[in-house]
Order: structure tokens, then sequence, then C-alpha cells
């Protein structure tokens, strides 16, 4: 699975998300770093990643459809802090990457995860 961790992310995750032998890298590693959404969103679809941020603005399936993407995933820790979601995403990853995450959006909380699929909501 490749994955894209957002500029909101500590980069100290991608060791975490790419542990498994998973592709990850960043939006600064891309040279993307104060980019508008759309330019991120646009990338992560050329590229065919998996978005993984805590920029509720990729949560709005009008703004950022889900369907053309290899998947978006907000993760929407207790606190934005290191430890917090870190272990929100580590709880969240075995889910995410036993999943095809094509076409959906993902809102991780601690203990719940909520998927958007337009394909089954219509």
């Amino acid at each position: 699975m490749k994955f894209k961790l957002d500029e909101n992310l500590d980069s100290r995750l991608i060791a975490t998300v790419a542990g498994s032998g998973d592709d990850a890298d960043t939006v600064k590693d891309e040279g993307l770093s104060g980019q508008p959404d759309e330019v991120i969103y646009r990338a992560c679809v050329a590229h065919k990643r998996v978005l993984i941020t805590l920029d509720l603005d990729f949560a709005n399936p009008i703004r950022f459809p889900p369907e053309p993407t290899a998947g978006i995933v907000v993760l929407r820790p207790p606190r934005p802090v290191l430890p917090m979601i870190q272990s929100t995403l580590l709880a969240a990853l075995p889910t995410l990457k036993s999943r095809d995450l094509a076409g959906t959006l993902w809102i991780v909380e601690p203990g719940r995860i909520r998927i958007y699929d337009p394909d089954k909501d219509r």
C-alpha cells in the first residue's frame, strides 16, 4: 500500500506507517509544503497514494470526493500531540492495511472508525 502523510503530521510517523513494508512518503518529501489542499489532493490521486491527514477539510466528500483516490484517512486524536496521533494511527493501521481503501473516506478516532463509501451510499 502507498501512503502520503500530510504536512500536519510529524515525519517520524513514516516509520510507523511503513513499518510492515508499505511505501510511505510525506507532502514535504514531494516539495508540496504550503501548497493548497487541492494540490495535495491531486498529487495523491495522480500517484495513487492514500492520504493520511489531521486536516478536517479532507473529510468533506463534496470538496474532496474520495472516489478517484486511493483513499483518504482523517485522524481525529483527542489532542493533536505526537503520542496521541501515533496511538490513534497505530490502533487503526491493521484495519487500514487489511482493507481496500480506494474510493473511500475514513475518519479514525480512538476506538472508532467511520467509513464513507460513496458506492455503498447510493
